[in-house]
């Protein structure tokens, strides 16, 4: 005889099989049905904990986001941003980040959905790796403490999001993210009194 598992074990096995739903399938593929058969439960207990797929696949893509997102220590701000903007924009080419503009997709048209994908897509960790490596740069003495500011940690992210947009395709060239570094984000780090 089995034991019914509740709570946290039945929860981290339903998000566990909803991220490898999708990894295997994106978002698109990714359905209750399959996900609920793959955590051995049923629809009406993943239900219960996330009205619907989207708000699933959110959590799950956090789940995700959470395994992929080392900080690097190179000991130089130039260096450390350049490789986090390369493997921002590795990510979002890559499969992982399909499930992402899946995810985005669906939730386009739902303002309280879109709220908690920022909340909980991965983008607040995102955040938290830019401003600790801006308060390492600060600690060595590369930048003035003024630097370490949510929206200058965010200036180089939302650029290349800004490029994604502008190029329609989810890559960007590297020299490009040279010159965000290089051009912008260095540039307002030291200028920051």
């Amino acid at each position: 005889m089995t034991t019914r598992r509740r709570g946290e074990e039945l929860e981290q096995a339903i998000l566990r099989a909803a991220a490898d739903e999708l990894r295997e399938s994106g978002y698109a593929g990714m359905t209750m049905d399959r996900v609920a058969t793959r955590a051995g439960t049923n629809k009406n207990a993943i239900y219960r904990r996330w009205p619907s797929r989207a708000a699933l696949g959110i959590a799950a893509y956090r789940m995700l986001s959470d395994e992929n997102m080392p900080s690097p220590d190179t000991g130089s701000l130039r260096t450390d941003a350049l490789e986090l903007l390369r493997r921002a924009n590795e990510t979002w080419a890559s499969p992982h980040g399909a499930i992402l503009r899946g995810l985005l997709a669906a939730a386009a048209e739902d303002p309280e959905l879109l709220s908690r994908m920022r909340e909980r897509s991965g983008a607040d960790t995102m955040d938290r790796t830019w401003l600790a490596m801006l308060e390492r740069a600060a600690a060595r003495g590369e930048v003035p403490p003024a630097a370490v500011h949510i929206r200058v940690a965010t200036t180089p992210i939302m650029l290349l999001r800004a490029e994604y947009a502008m190029r329609g395709h989810p890559s960007v060239p590297d020299d490009v993210l040279v010159e965000i570094v290089d051009e912008v984000f260095i540039p307002l780090t030291r200028g920051r009194r």
